[in-house]
């Protein structure tokens, strides 16, 4: 009895001592694949990694992670301009099936899944927020963005006849889509202004954009959109994404 005691202490200490060990070791690997993550993908700052499951060093000795949740706290997507970006909050996604090689120096994550969200000041950077001409004397301008309920998108439309200093804004509620690695803000209807319905393609020229978003970080791409209180949130997939090296 007294040896099968001793047994048993033995056991927990030893048990208690890979518990430690291992945590020791993930903590290091998450360290280590952030700081590569954020040099590959040119980050401002070191992203957060979580890596998940239990014990990680067997899933260490085999090469592969089943589950690392990735967090940036704000990401400059390129927006296909030169010299202009938009600034992504909160990009969180969920890797599976991550693949590294021994000394961290590359990774590949099977496929993706999360979210982000684009602040509504952001998305105006692709609006067209001088005034336009719409009609000879009539000029339109898009002057703020915001949540429409219901997923929508609200934009607010400052019409303006210069020479006899007349302005009115109009809200027009719009829906959001994503097409090409574009999202694409396209108004529901048209208003009705003096009692008369604005030319189609005119008015259009105005209220309808689009803001290029396929330069994500590792090859994650948009695939679904949706108007909120604190912005545009997006949801991001992927596959055969190349996280380092």
């Amino acid at each position: 009895m007294r040896a099968l005691r001793i047994i048993l202490i033995l056991v927990v200490i030893l048990g208690g001592l890979f518990v430690i060990a291992d945590r020791v070791a993930v903590h290091f690997a998450e360290g280590e694949v952030a700081d590569r993550v954020r040099a590959r993908q040119n980050l401002a700052s070191t992203p957060d990694v979580d890596i998940k499951g239990f014990p990680f060093l067997t899933q260490m000795a085999s090469g592969s992670l089943d589950d690392v949740a990735l967090g940036i706290e704000d990401y400059a997507a390129p927006t296909g301009t030169e010299g202009r970006t938009i600034r992504i909050d909160d990009l969180k996604a969920d890797l599976k099936d991550v693949k590294f090689s021994s000394d961290y120096s590359s990774a590949t994550a099977a496929t993706a899944d999360g979210s982000a969200t684009i602040a509504y000041d952001q998305l105006m950077k692709a609006a067209k927020t001088e005034p336009t001409e719409l009609a000879p004397g009539v000029t339109a301008q898009i002057t703020g963005l915001g949540d429409g309920g219901n997923g929508k998108i609200k934009v607010s439309v400052k019409l303006g006849i210069p020479a006899v200093g007349i302005e009115r804004t109009i809200p027009v509620l719009s829906s959001l889509e994503v097409k090409g690695g574009k999202v694409g803000v396209r108004a529901d209807s048209l208003p009705v202004i003096a009692g008369a319905n604005l030319a189609e393609g005119t008015f259009r020229r105005i209220t309808d954009f689009q803001q290029a978003l396929d330069q994500l970080p590792g090859g994650i791409a948009v695939d679904s959109v949706r108007a909120t209180a604190d912005g545009v949130r997006i949801g991001v997939t992927g596959s055969d994404l190349k996280l380092a090296g």
